[in-house]
């Protein structure tokens, strides 16, 4: 219709394109606004493969950690660090005001996995839960103000049929697609989120929700990558992406998973052609499994190669995947990482302005000005806490006691000014 909306005027000046082509690429699908109408302190960030990569920050309660305010302070913690996205996973206790405060004090787009929710909301066991049940939750959600809403709903009866024939080496990893999968095994019925796609999609209109079609089938580890049963799921994703559109609900699509590095180009492009260039969120992808304590960093090599090649929004990995519910520390160190692959990958892919900040870091080092660097890091705090705890034991402060005197950058400068060169 040619509308451009207050969200795409904001999405377009951060972005450092025009109006118009927020405009068309909205309309296209291939990028997306996440924004409910009741979220009112947004801070409007938009996901496409043209746009700066976006990141993700997964936070929430559990049984075992169920300190709303630690995960309050995570939250700022990661808004702070310039994450774009907050998802609630929260599955313990009373998750509805905490949800709730969210939309009214977080600027971040928020995110939810309603399925998570149904057994909390309801207490009541998974298979006492009717199909009617789950969608109410969705509705429940979108009324709270979230942003977008994970739903897996391209698991199917086909589907446990082919994750009982035991071919996979680690059948189903995703939360919600457990769920999913243990409901349907229970009742016999078909999946809810599936069956009762339209009417989740009316929900999703009425709220300016949008869905983030869930891998409940992602690969869990390196031998599942790729398999059919992903792909399988990848296909009904497809089919759903064209259904959403033709009721105007904005959509992405979210992806895998563990992926060796050598297959992560290709799924980013089989995802675009079977989505049709709907936006793609990626857990990681983790190239490699041996590395607990370490996936952030696995993460982010996957994520980096993943963005370059199309993937439009990252969720994080913390030190503590695999391992336990993350920390303050854990999320500041798993959010610094996708950061890091991010901003690489849209440097590789040429965005206006992408390496800005680089080039000014170049200037900065050159002149050995500390105080300018630290206006460029990534995670100006901690480079200033590294540099402070090791200063140099001599008056040299515009070297490191890497180096000192012998600072190729001070020497060259002292050089090319016609100094004397002063070492020992």
């Amino acid at each position: 219709m040619g509308i451009i909306t207050p969200e795409m005027k904001a999405v377009a000046k951060k972005e450092n394109r025009t109006e118009e082509e927020i405009r068309g690429w909205v309309a296209e699908g291939k990028a997306v606004i996440p924004a409910n109408k009741l979220h009112k302190c947004l801070d409007t960030n938009g996901v496409g493969s043209m746009l700066k990569t976006k990141i993700n920050v997964n936070l929430g309660v559990s049984r075992d950690c169920k300190d709303y305010d630690v995960e309050m302070q995570k939250v700022m913690s990661a808004v702070n660090l310039g994450a774009e996205a907050i998802m609630d996973l929260s599955s313990h206790g009373n998750t509805e005001p905490f949800r709730t405060k969210l939309t009214h004090e977080c600027p971040a787009m928020i995110g939810t996995v309603p399925v998570y929710d149904a057994v909390i909301h309801y207490q009541r066991d998974l298979n006492t839960l009717t199909a009617k049940d789950f969608i109410d939750v969705v509705r429940l959600h979108a009324e709270n103000g979230v942003d977008f809403v994970t739903l897996h709903c391209g698991l199917n009866r086909k589907t446990i049929e082919e994750i009982r024939s035991g071919k996979r080496k680690m059948n189903i990893v995703s939360r919600g697609g457990s769920l999913i999968f243990a409901w349907m095994s229970m009742t016999g019925q078909e999946n809810p989120f599936y069956e009762y796609f339209d009417e989740i999609l009316d929900i999703c209109r009425e709220y300016d929700v949008t869905i983030s079609l869930g891998d409940a089938c992602r690969p869990g580890c390196l031998a599942d990558a790729t398999d059919a049963t992903q792909i399988g799921e990848l296909i009904r994703l497809g089919e759903l992406t064209e259904r959403a559109w033709k009721k105007d609900v904005q959509v992405m699509v979210e992806g895998p998973g563990h992926v060796p590095m050598d297959q992560i180009a290709a799924n980013m492009k089989v995802e675009q052609t079977i989505c049709h260039g709907a936006p793609f969120y990626v857990l990681g992808p983790l190239v490699t499994d041996i590395a607990p304590g370490y996936d952030h960093i696995t993460a982010a090599i996957g994520g980096a190669i993943a963005a370059m090649h199309g993937a439009a929004f990252l969720c994080y990995v913390t030190p503590a995947e695999h391992l336990a519910l993350p920390n303050v520390e854990d999320v500041r160190t798993g959010i610094i990482a996708s950061k890091i692959a991010a901003h690489a990958a849209d440097i590789a892919k040429g965005l206006p302005g992408a390496r800005d900040m680089d080039d000014h870091m170049a200037d900065a080092r050159r002149k050995l000005d500390w105080e300018e660097q630290w206006n460029y890091c990534l995670d100006p705090e901690t480079a200033k806490a590294i540099r402070a705890s090791r200063a140099p034991e001599d008056d040299h402060s515009d070297t490191c006691s890497m180096c000192g005197k012998f600072c190729a950058v001070r020497s060259i400068n002292k050089a090319l000014a016609g100094e004397m060169i002063d070492i020992l």
